[in-house]
């Protein structure tokens, strides 16, 4: 494969993945001949990329082009979409052209379907963090690619610790690694609250002091958060999920469920059958 499309919220993962490829493609020695980065701010970069990729590598080794947070994947223009189209078959085995966003590619544009059929798409995305099975799932796996085994109990631990940050999960598992040394039992419980730092300011508890009406609690969380570089959308989004959830729990709970049901389409959109005016002004109908 020589062309990849990485996109997603996951920073720590993705430069992970792409580190991994650079370093594969590349001979090191030939590095600083072989390897670009191009920014997405200038005009002439996605070009220059297509220029580049077509270039033999210089030395020993692939070349190795990243066009790195680049829109093409929501907007891209006639003229520079048939570019690609022309470029990407011809692309040389000893070229790796990797683009990457953190937003996700429209299915529906061409350019997406042209990077379908001669590349690799690849989603990093961060789990959401009530979905605490899949974090577990997720420490598990990253624990078992560092040749680390670890108890029920320890992973319920990171789980409330690092929650879905995997940059701050490597750490502690590089540390928890050196720390247990070459002994062939799992890790335990013990081992982790001595060296892993427990931290109970998640978004999850700032929803449940809200929910309880504790406004100190609830203030010295969301500080916390902010202290601890936590996006102020990704806060808004977990709250809004948390509390979607318990509205409809609750709903389910009290038997009005039959509420629950989606209105009719002409009612959703405020157009009552037959009304001109309605038609013309969106109002709702009466």
């Amino acid at each position: 494969m020589a062309v990849y499309y990485f996109w997603g919220e996951d920073d720590f993962q993705m430069n992970q993945a792409i580190a991994q490829l650079r370093d594969r493609a590349i001979d090191a020695a030939w590095a600083s001949f072989n390897y670009d980065k191009l920014a997405s701010d200038e005009a002439e970069a996605p070009i220059m990329a297509l220029n580049q990729a077509m270039t033999p590598p210089f030395g020993t080794g692939q070349r190795f082009i990243w066009l790195a947070d680049t829109p093409l994947g929501q907007r891209c223009s006639e003229a520079l979409r048939l570019e690609f189209e022309r470029t990407l078959p011809k692309l040389p085995d000893t070229t790796i052209l990797l683009l990457s966003s953190h937003q996700k590619p429209d299915g529906r544009a061409k350019f997406t379907k042209l990077l379908q059929k001669y590349g690799e798409i690849r989603e990093f995305g961060t789990i959401p963090p009530w979905k605490s099975d899949q974090i577990a799932r997720q420490i598990e796996q990253t624990a078992k690619g560092l040749g680390l085994t670890l108890t029920s109990e320890a992973v319920d631990l990171l789980v409330e610790a690092v929650g879905n940050q995997t940059r701050q999960l490597m750490l502690e598992l590089e540390k928890l690694s050196l720390f247990w040394g070459d002994r062939a039992d799992p890790v335990d419980a013990a081992a982790v609250a001595q060296l892993v730092t427990v931290s109970t300011q998640s978004s999850l508890q700032l929803a449940a002091a809200l929910r309880e009406g504790n406004t100190e609690r609830a203030l010295g969380l969301v500080a916390d958060l902010l202290n601890r570089n936590e996006a102020p959308l990704r806060i808004v989004s977990t709250l809004v999920g948390q509390f979607r959830t318990w509205l409809w729990i609750r709903s389910w709970l009290s038997g009005g469920n039959a509420t629950l049901k989606p209105l009719p389409k002409r009612r959703r959109l405020g157009i009552r059958s037959g009304c001109t005016f309605c038609k013309k002004k969106s109002l709702p109908s009466p």
